[in-house]
């Protein structure tokens, strides 16, 4: 992906998230203070309420007309206009909060005339156990004779309360941007890091193979000098060089087609392979190669698959390949394939020495190698089976590794609906 194009898809999501969390937490305010609201007016109607009992039970006259004061968001003055018993007081109030279904803490007082002062009622709480041994004083309010006054000291934690689904929601929007935002910045982050990684591929694989083709084109030259020629010792030298040199070359133009690659999808051009006689025909050459390798082939004759031929090809030279790179004796290979609900699945076993458990997973990765003895004898880049894994993610196969029993690793590709 253009990384122009990755930065406006970023930057969109980005501002969509924002403006979502924005929103909620709009809407959280506002619901917020329309449950503040409903609460305080639920507070006037059941306090009305009392207090128009209590006129009534003193025998006045009930007037609602500036009876109830709101002094702050949590605390309310009530004028009766006569002596007020704090017991009947006590009965009303939780007479008519349970009636509009206020569950919370409060706290009253009454206006004491003769000592001119607040006596402190009682601390209400929900919660019965609970003790409050602290004694909150209350202001006086002018101009008022017989009066209490009421506080709700949890009315914050009240409303919070009853808004936990919008609290939980914004919570949980804002972990999603926190998680966007690291991902988005891990996602730059390892972008930079890969392009980085294939320029410095590409620049020092060209760097190599200008000298590369020099030391090729002077040994190919050298190798037809008489001299060489009639000197047996001078002949392997210049032979070794050119060996070399051919594998350096190979395993250059190798590095340089995976990062090509990366950038853009393999040609892949699938055509109808006979399975049996196509590995037949690879490992006929493998075997006058290496004299030592046993290969043995467990497929149905009549199998086929839907196979790119020169990739797959590839496949099956890097996957013997590495098993007789890394056998620490004779190596023996065995193909098998086996079907299971339209499913085909080719199993490449060896005896070699197989891979720790906790490196399996790793295998496929491009550029890893298992670090014991026998890989640090063996040349190469670990490119082999990240370029297989890639082959065969192209063809939307799948590809697996287990260790044997005995010894050796297994390799399976899966070929569905094969």
């Amino acid at each position: 992906m253009k990384i122009k194009k990755l930065n406006i898809i970023i930057a969109l999501g980005l501002v969509a998230t924002i403006g979502i969390l924005i929103a909620q937490l709009i809407w959280t305010y506002k619901a917020f203070t329309l449950e503040e609201k409903k609460f305080s007016q639920k507070i006037h109607i059941a306090l009305l309420e009392v207090a128009r009992q209590l006129y009534e039970s003193n025998g006045h006259e009930f007037s609602s007309k500036d009876l109830i004061q709101r002094v702050s968001n949590d605390y309310y003055v009530v004028n009766v206009n006569d002596n007020i018993e704090p017991k009947v007081l006590e009965h009303y109030l939780k007479t008519e909060f349970s009636k509009f279904n206020i569950v919370t803490d409060y706290e009253y007082a009454i206006y004491n005339c003769e000592s001119d002062d607040m006596m402190y009622g009682k601390y209400i709480s929900i919660d019965d156990d609970l003790i409050h041994k602290k004694t909150i004083e209350f202001p006086k309010s002018n101009n008022l004779v017989y009066y209490f006054a009421i506080r709700f000291p949890q009315e914050t934690s009240y409303l919070i309360s009853s808004l936990q689904f919008w609290f939980v929601l914004s919570f949980a929007l804002i972990v999603i941007l926190l998680v966007y935002v690291y991902s988005i910045y891990t996602i730059i982050q390892h972008k930079k890091y890969s392009e980085l990684q294939r320029d410095f591929i590409n620049n020092m694989t060209h760097e190599f193979k200008t000298p590369l083709s020099s030391i090729l084109l002077a040994s190919n030259y050298l190798s037809n000098q008489d001299l060489v020629k009639n000197d047996s010792k001078l002949e392997t030298y210049t032979s070794i060089i050119t060996t070399q040199g051919k594998k350096l070359n190979n395993h250059i133009e190798k590095i340089l087609n995976i990062a090509r690659n990366d950038e853009s999808a393999l040609a892949i051009n699938p055509i109808k392979i006979q399975l049996l006689p196509f590995l037949n025909e690879i490992i006929e050459p493998l075997k006058l190669k290496h004299e030592n390798l046993k290969i043995e082939i467990y497929v149905i004759p009549a199998e086929t698959i839907f196979a790119d031929e020169f990739h797959f090809t590839n496949i099956v030279h890097n996957l013997i390949d590495n098993s007789i790179k890394y056998s620490e004796e004779n190596p023996e290979i065995k193909i098998k394939s086996t079907r299971d609900n339209k499913e085909l699945k080719l199993d490449f076993s060896d005896n070699g020495i197989g891979i720790p458990t906790k490196n399996i997973s790793f295998i496929f990765d491009k550029f890893y190698r298992v670090s014991n003895k026998k890989s640090n004898e063996v040349n190469g880049f670990g490119l082999g089976l990240f370029y297989v894994k890639k082959i065969v993610q192209q063809h939307h196969w799948k590809i697996s590794a287990r260790n044997n029993s005995e010894k050796g690793l297994t390799i399976s590709i899966t070929f569905p609906n094969s």
